[in-house]
Protein backbone atom coordinates (compact mmCIF):
# COMPACT_ATOMS: atom_id res chain seq x y z
CA UNK A 1 0.00 0.00 0.00
CA UNK A 2 1.43 3.36 -1.19
CA UNK A 3 2.15 6.29 1.72
CA UNK A 4 -0.51 8.31 -0.35
CA UNK A 5 -2.97 6.04 0.19
CA UNK A 6 -2.64 5.32 3.36
CA UNK A 7 -2.29 8.79 4.51
CA UNK A 8 -6.04 9.08 2.55
CA UNK A 9 -7.14 5.85 4.51
CA UNK A 10 -6.11 7.02 7.69
CA UNK A 11 -7.67 11.02 7.66
CA UNK A 12 -10.83 9.58 6.50
CA UNK A 13 -10.91 6.85 9.42
CA UNK A 14 -9.76 9.90 11.82
CA UNK A 15 -11.97 12.11 10.47
CA UNK A 16 -15.36 10.33 10.77
CA UNK A 17 -14.35 9.30 14.45
CA UNK A 18 -13.13 12.53 15.81
CA UNK A 19 -15.96 14.03 13.91
CA UNK A 20 -18.54 11.84 15.29
CA UNK A 21 -19.97 10.98 12.14
CA UNK A 22 -19.71 7.40 12.19
CA UNK A 23 -22.08 7.66 15.48
CA UNK A 24 -24.29 9.86 13.82
CA UNK A 25 -24.68 7.86 10.32
CA UNK A 26 -24.18 4.26 11.87
CA UNK A 27 -28.07 3.80 12.35
CA UNK A 28 -28.29 4.05 8.20
CA UNK A 29 -24.76 2.44 7.66
CA UNK A 30 -24.11 -0.13 10.41
CA UNK A 31 -25.97 -2.95 8.48
CA UNK A 32 -27.16 -6.34 10.35
CA UNK A 33 -23.66 -7.79 10.71
CA UNK A 34 -20.01 -7.45 9.44
CA UNK A 35 -17.18 -10.26 8.29
CA UNK A 36 -14.25 -9.11 9.48
CA UNK A 37 -11.29 -10.82 7.42
CA UNK A 38 -7.44 -11.42 8.55
CA UNK A 39 -4.43 -13.31 7.83
CA UNK A 40 -1.23 -12.75 9.94
CA UNK A 41 -1.59 -12.57 13.45
CA UNK A 42 2.27 -12.03 15.15
CA UNK A 43 4.42 -10.36 16.69
CA UNK A 44 5.37 -6.84 14.85
CA UNK A 45 8.32 -6.85 12.86
CA UNK A 46 11.22 -4.38 13.02
CA UNK A 47 12.37 -2.86 10.00
CA UNK A 48 11.15 -0.28 7.17
CA UNK A 49 10.37 -2.28 4.80
CA UNK A 50 7.69 -4.65 5.12
CA UNK A 51 5.45 -4.03 2.06
CA UNK A 52 3.09 -7.17 2.92
CA UNK A 53 2.86 -5.34 6.95
CA UNK A 54 -1.20 -4.61 5.84
CA UNK A 55 -1.74 -8.33 6.15
CA UNK A 56 -0.39 -8.92 9.86
CA UNK A 57 -1.55 -7.65 13.00
CA UNK A 58 0.15 -7.67 16.15
CA UNK A 59 -1.31 -10.00 19.57
CA UNK A 60 -1.59 -7.45 21.58
CA UNK A 61 -3.80 -5.87 18.79
CA UNK A 62 -5.81 -8.85 18.15
CA UNK A 63 -6.67 -9.18 21.89
CA UNK A 64 -8.12 -5.66 22.39
CA UNK A 65 -10.42 -6.34 19.45
CA UNK A 66 -11.53 -10.00 20.33
CA UNK A 67 -11.63 -8.11 24.22
CA UNK A 68 -14.00 -4.63 22.21
CA UNK A 69 -16.33 -6.83 20.09
CA UNK A 70 -17.23 -9.18 23.26
CA UNK A 71 -17.73 -6.08 25.24
CA UNK A 72 -20.19 -4.17 22.43
CA UNK A 73 -23.42 -6.03 22.58
CA UNK A 74 -22.46 -8.02 19.31
CA UNK A 75 -22.69 -11.92 18.77
CA UNK A 76 -20.19 -13.20 17.69
CA UNK A 77 -21.46 -15.77 15.71
CA UNK A 78 -19.82 -18.55 12.95
CA UNK A 79 -20.42 -18.54 9.38
CA UNK A 80 -23.45 -21.44 9.85
CA UNK A 81 -24.81 -18.83 12.15
CA UNK A 82 -24.48 -16.53 9.50
CA UNK A 83 -26.07 -18.29 7.25
CA UNK A 84 -29.31 -19.12 9.10
CA UNK A 85 -29.81 -15.51 10.02
CA UNK A 86 -29.54 -13.96 7.07
CA UNK A 87 -31.77 -16.90 5.38
CA UNK A 88 -34.53 -16.82 8.03
CA UNK A 89 -34.00 -13.18 8.35
CA UNK A 90 -33.32 -13.13 11.87
CA UNK A 91 -31.77 -10.00 12.54
CA UNK A 92 -32.87 -9.59 16.19
CA UNK A 93 -28.99 -8.87 17.19
CA UNK A 94 -26.17 -7.52 15.02
CA UNK A 95 -23.69 -9.79 14.90
CA UNK A 96 -19.81 -10.58 13.79
CA UNK A 97 -18.21 -13.38 11.95
CA UNK A 98 -14.11 -13.29 12.40
CA UNK A 99 -12.91 -15.52 9.31
CA UNK A 100 -8.60 -15.95 8.31
CA UNK A 101 -7.47 -16.07 4.82
CA UNK A 102 -4.68 -18.49 3.68
CA UNK A 103 -3.92 -20.95 7.23
CA UNK A 104 -1.29 -19.24 8.60
CA UNK A 105 1.12 -21.19 11.25
CA UNK A 106 1.01 -18.23 13.38
CA UNK A 107 -3.13 -18.36 13.50
CA UNK A 108 -2.23 -20.85 15.38
CA UNK A 109 0.25 -19.87 17.72
CA UNK A 110 -0.86 -16.68 18.51
CA UNK A 111 -4.42 -16.17 17.23
CA UNK A 112 -5.94 -19.37 18.34
CA UNK A 113 -5.37 -19.00 22.17
CA UNK A 114 -6.68 -15.61 22.57
CA UNK A 115 -9.89 -17.18 20.26
CA UNK A 116 -10.12 -19.95 22.97
CA UNK A 117 -9.92 -17.87 25.99
CA UNK A 118 -12.70 -15.75 25.07
CA UNK A 119 -14.76 -18.62 23.74
CA UNK A 120 -14.90 -16.82 20.23
CA UNK A 121 -15.98 -18.73 17.18
CA UNK A 122 -13.88 -18.18 13.65
CA UNK A 123 -13.35 -19.79 9.95
CA UNK A 124 -9.77 -20.44 8.23
CA UNK A 125 -10.25 -20.68 4.76
CA UNK A 126 -7.01 -22.78 3.29
CA UNK A 127 -5.69 -23.05 -0.31
CA UNK A 128 -4.82 -26.75 -0.31
CA UNK A 129 -1.80 -26.31 -2.06
CA UNK A 130 0.00 -24.73 1.06
CA UNK A 131 -0.61 -27.40 3.52
CA UNK A 132 0.54 -29.74 0.87
CA UNK A 133 3.58 -27.68 0.84
CA UNK A 134 3.74 -27.29 -3.39
CA UNK A 135 2.05 -23.63 -2.98
CA UNK A 136 3.74 -20.34 -4.53
CA UNK A 137 3.28 -17.54 -1.53
CA UNK A 138 3.94 -15.53 -4.58
CA UNK A 139 3.90 -11.92 -2.95
CA UNK A 140 6.30 -13.19 0.39
CA UNK A 141 8.73 -14.58 -2.60
CA UNK A 142 8.48 -11.08 -4.61
CA UNK A 143 9.18 -9.48 -0.69
CA UNK A 144 11.92 -11.66 -0.46
CA UNK A 145 14.02 -11.20 -3.64
CA UNK A 146 13.69 -7.07 -3.38
CA UNK A 147 14.80 -7.82 0.82
CA UNK A 148 17.85 -9.78 -0.41
CA UNK A 149 19.27 -8.00 -3.18
CA UNK A 150 20.50 -4.47 -3.90
CA UNK A 151 19.80 -4.78 -7.46
CA UNK A 152 17.34 -7.45 -9.45
CA UNK A 153 16.48 -8.11 -13.16
CA UNK A 154 13.55 -9.61 -14.77
CA UNK A 155 11.93 -9.68 -18.01
CA UNK A 156 9.16 -6.79 -18.89
CA UNK A 157 7.53 -7.10 -22.09
CA UNK A 158 10.20 -9.27 -23.63
CA UNK A 159 13.23 -7.13 -22.38
CA UNK A 160 15.42 -7.69 -19.04
CA UNK A 161 14.91 -4.44 -17.01
CA UNK A 162 16.96 -3.87 -13.91
CA UNK A 163 16.10 -2.28 -10.39
CA UNK A 164 18.73 -0.75 -7.97
CA UNK A 165 16.72 -1.65 -4.71
CA UNK A 166 20.22 -0.93 -2.04
CA UNK A 167 18.07 1.77 0.13
CA UNK A 168 14.76 0.70 1.94
CA UNK A 169 12.60 3.28 0.75
CA UNK A 170 13.75 1.98 -3.04
CA UNK A 171 13.08 -1.52 -1.89
CA UNK A 172 9.47 0.14 -0.82
CA UNK A 173 8.75 1.66 -4.72
CA UNK A 174 10.54 -1.72 -6.37
CA UNK A 175 8.13 -3.66 -4.48
CA UNK A 176 5.02 -1.87 -5.38
CA UNK A 177 6.19 -1.11 -8.64
CA UNK A 178 6.80 -4.92 -9.44
CA UNK A 179 3.58 -6.36 -7.52
CA UNK A 180 1.05 -4.11 -8.83
CA UNK A 181 2.96 -5.05 -12.69
CA UNK A 182 2.36 -8.69 -11.88
CA UNK A 183 -0.97 -8.18 -10.65
CA UNK A 184 -1.49 -6.41 -13.93
CA UNK A 185 -1.16 -9.24 -16.42
CA UNK A 186 -3.87 -10.88 -17.68
CA UNK A 187 -3.57 -14.32 -16.56
CA UNK A 188 -2.32 -16.33 -13.27
CA UNK A 189 -0.31 -18.04 -15.68
CA UNK A 190 1.69 -15.12 -16.90
CA UNK A 191 2.20 -13.77 -13.21
CA UNK A 192 3.38 -17.66 -12.00
CA UNK A 193 6.25 -17.60 -14.70
CA UNK A 194 7.46 -14.58 -13.75
CA UNK A 195 7.79 -15.08 -9.78
CA UNK A 196 8.82 -18.86 -10.44
CA UNK A 197 11.68 -16.59 -12.84
CA UNK A 198 12.67 -14.66 -10.32
CA UNK A 199 12.23 -16.88 -7.18
CA UNK A 200 14.94 -19.44 -9.04
CA UNK A 201 17.58 -16.81 -10.34
CA UNK A 202 17.59 -15.45 -6.54
CA UNK A 203 17.45 -18.53 -4.40
CA UNK A 204 14.03 -17.95 -2.54
CA UNK A 205 12.79 -21.60 -2.34
CA UNK A 206 8.91 -21.34 -2.49
CA UNK A 207 8.16 -24.61 -1.42
CA UNK A 208 10.16 -23.68 1.44
CA UNK A 209 7.87 -20.90 1.95
CA UNK A 210 5.11 -22.97 2.67
CA UNK A 211 7.24 -24.96 5.36
CA UNK A 212 7.45 -21.56 7.23
CA UNK A 213 4.86 -19.59 7.21
CA UNK A 214 1.88 -21.84 7.00
CA UNK A 215 0.48 -24.86 9.16
CA UNK A 216 0.14 -28.25 8.00
CA UNK A 217 -2.76 -30.78 7.63
CA UNK A 218 -1.91 -32.20 11.18
CA UNK A 219 -2.06 -28.66 12.56
CA UNK A 220 -5.16 -27.70 10.84
CA UNK A 221 -6.79 -31.43 11.64
CA UNK A 222 -6.32 -30.45 15.35
CA UNK A 223 -8.03 -27.18 14.88
CA UNK A 224 -10.85 -28.71 13.18
CA UNK A 225 -11.87 -31.03 15.97
CA UNK A 226 -12.83 -28.00 17.72
CA UNK A 227 -16.62 -26.85 17.52
CA UNK A 228 -15.54 -23.27 17.18
CA UNK A 229 -13.56 -23.58 14.27
CA UNK A 230 -14.91 -23.43 10.87
CA UNK A 231 -12.69 -24.85 8.09
CA UNK A 232 -13.63 -23.36 4.58
CA UNK A 233 -12.13 -24.08 1.03
CA UNK A 234 -9.76 -21.16 -0.64
CA UNK A 235 -8.76 -23.00 -4.06
CA UNK A 236 -6.21 -25.21 -4.60
CA UNK A 237 -3.76 -22.62 -5.74
CA UNK A 238 -4.81 -19.30 -4.66
CA UNK A 239 -5.42 -18.13 -7.63
CA UNK A 240 -7.38 -15.28 -8.98
CA UNK A 241 -9.93 -16.72 -10.44
CA UNK A 242 -11.41 -14.11 -12.83
CA UNK A 243 -7.89 -14.59 -14.57
CA UNK A 244 -8.37 -17.84 -15.20
CA UNK A 245 -10.57 -20.16 -17.90
CA UNK A 246 -14.04 -21.13 -16.49
CA UNK A 247 -13.20 -24.79 -16.28
CA UNK A 248 -9.79 -23.69 -13.99
CA UNK A 249 -12.19 -21.38 -11.93
CA UNK A 250 -14.38 -24.50 -11.31
CA UNK A 251 -11.85 -26.84 -11.08
CA UNK A 252 -10.06 -24.58 -7.99
CA UNK A 253 -12.80 -24.41 -6.23
CA UNK A 254 -14.69 -27.98 -6.67
CA UNK A 255 -10.70 -29.83 -5.96
CA UNK A 256 -10.15 -27.37 -2.82
CA UNK A 257 -12.88 -29.14 -1.27
CA UNK A 258 -12.56 -32.49 -2.06
CA UNK A 259 -9.01 -32.50 -0.95
CA UNK A 260 -9.67 -30.81 2.34
CA UNK A 261 -12.60 -33.15 2.76
CA UNK A 262 -9.90 -35.82 2.14
CA UNK A 263 -7.43 -34.68 4.04
CA UNK A 264 -9.37 -33.99 7.90
CA UNK A 265 -12.86 -35.90 6.69
CA UNK A 266 -14.58 -32.39 6.48
CA UNK A 267 -16.53 -31.20 3.61
CA UNK A 268 -16.19 -27.60 3.54
CA UNK A 269 -19.55 -25.51 3.25
CA UNK A 270 -18.26 -21.99 2.87
CA UNK A 271 -15.38 -20.33 0.67
CA UNK A 272 -13.16 -17.55 0.30
CA UNK A 273 -11.87 -16.29 -3.59
CA UNK A 274 -8.52 -15.50 -3.35
CA UNK A 275 -7.30 -11.74 -3.28
CA UNK A 276 -11.14 -11.19 -3.67
CA UNK A 277 -11.20 -8.00 -5.42
CA UNK A 278 -13.13 -6.96 -8.20
CA UNK A 279 -10.28 -8.18 -10.28
CA UNK A 280 -9.98 -11.10 -9.19
CA UNK A 281 -13.65 -12.26 -8.57
CA UNK A 282 -16.31 -11.19 -10.14
CA UNK A 283 -20.22 -12.69 -11.67
CA UNK A 284 -18.94 -15.71 -13.13
CA UNK A 285 -17.35 -16.47 -9.78
CA UNK A 286 -20.26 -16.05 -7.84
CA UNK A 287 -22.29 -17.96 -9.86
CA UNK A 288 -19.70 -21.18 -9.74
CA UNK A 289 -19.80 -20.75 -5.92
CA UNK A 290 -23.41 -21.12 -6.42
CA UNK A 291 -23.76 -23.79 -8.62
CA UNK A 292 -20.91 -26.11 -6.51
CA UNK A 293 -23.02 -25.61 -3.38
CA UNK A 294 -21.54 -23.76 -1.26
CA UNK A 295 -23.64 -22.08 1.40
CA UNK A 296 -21.78 -18.64 1.51
CA UNK A 297 -18.22 -17.24 -0.37
CA UNK A 298 -16.81 -14.23 0.96
CA UNK A 299 -14.94 -11.51 -0.83
CA UNK A 300 -12.53 -8.76 0.18
CA UNK A 301 -15.12 -5.98 -1.27
CA UNK A 302 -15.24 -4.02 1.33
CA UNK A 303 -18.61 -3.58 3.34
CA UNK A 304 -21.15 -4.47 6.04
CA UNK A 305 -23.86 -7.22 5.73
CA UNK A 306 -27.16 -6.25 4.65
CA UNK A 307 -30.56 -7.93 4.69
CA UNK A 308 -30.13 -7.79 1.11
CA UNK A 309 -27.23 -10.00 1.27
CA UNK A 310 -29.29 -12.93 1.98
CA UNK A 311 -29.73 -12.78 -2.25
CA UNK A 312 -25.92 -12.63 -2.68
CA UNK A 313 -24.78 -14.95 -0.23
CA UNK A 314 -21.73 -16.24 -2.44
CA UNK A 315 -20.77 -12.27 -2.87
CA UNK A 316 -20.66 -11.62 0.78
CA UNK A 317 -18.21 -8.05 1.84
CA UNK A 318 -15.86 -7.98 4.63
CA UNK A 319 -14.08 -5.74 6.63
CA UNK A 320 -10.16 -5.75 6.62
CA UNK A 321 -8.11 -5.69 9.62
CA UNK A 322 -5.30 -3.97 8.19
CA UNK A 323 -2.02 -4.16 9.99
CA UNK A 324 -1.05 -0.56 8.95
CA UNK A 325 -4.24 0.67 10.82
CA UNK A 326 -4.27 -0.66 14.01
CA UNK A 327 -6.02 1.70 15.97
CA UNK A 328 -9.42 0.48 17.84
CA UNK A 329 -11.38 3.68 16.94
CA UNK A 330 -11.05 2.68 13.69
CA UNK A 331 -12.72 -0.61 14.35
CA UNK A 332 -15.44 1.71 15.45
CA UNK A 333 -15.74 3.56 12.78
CA UNK A 334 -15.20 0.38 10.57
CA UNK A 335 -17.70 -1.19 12.18
CA UNK A 336 -20.14 1.48 11.70
CA UNK A 337 -20.38 0.87 8.02
CA UNK A 338 -19.86 4.87 7.50
CA UNK A 339 -16.22 4.23 6.16
CA UNK A 340 -17.13 1.29 3.74
CA UNK A 341 -20.28 3.26 3.00
CA UNK A 342 -17.81 6.43 1.26
CA UNK A 343 -15.72 3.75 -0.09
CA UNK A 344 -18.81 2.77 -1.96
CA UNK A 345 -20.23 6.04 -2.88
CA UNK A 346 -22.59 6.23 0.00
CA UNK A 347 -24.72 2.88 -1.32
CA UNK A 348 -25.26 0.32 1.89
CA UNK A 349 -22.78 -2.11 -0.22
CA UNK A 350 -22.11 -3.32 -3.77
CA UNK A 351 -24.39 -5.84 -4.18
CA UNK A 352 -27.07 -4.55 -1.31
CA UNK A 353 -27.56 -1.13 -3.28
Amino acid sequence: MSGLKKTIIRAGLEGLYFSGAHVALRPFFQGVGAILTLHHVRPSRSGSYQPNRLLEVSPGFFGAVVRKLRRSGLDIVSLDEMYRRLTQRDFKRRFVCLTFDDGYRDNLQWAYPILKKHEVPFALYVPTSFPDRIGEIWWVALERVVANNDRIGLYIDGRERRFDCARPDDKKNIYEQLYWWLRSLETEDELRAVVRDLAARYGIDMKALCDELCMSWEDIAELSRDPLVTIGAHTVNHYMLKKTPERVARSEMEMSRAVIESAIGIRPEHFAYPVGDPTSAGPREFAIAAELGFKTAVTTQPGVLFSEHRNHLTALPRISLNGEFQQLRYLRVLMSGTATAMWNGFRRSPKAA
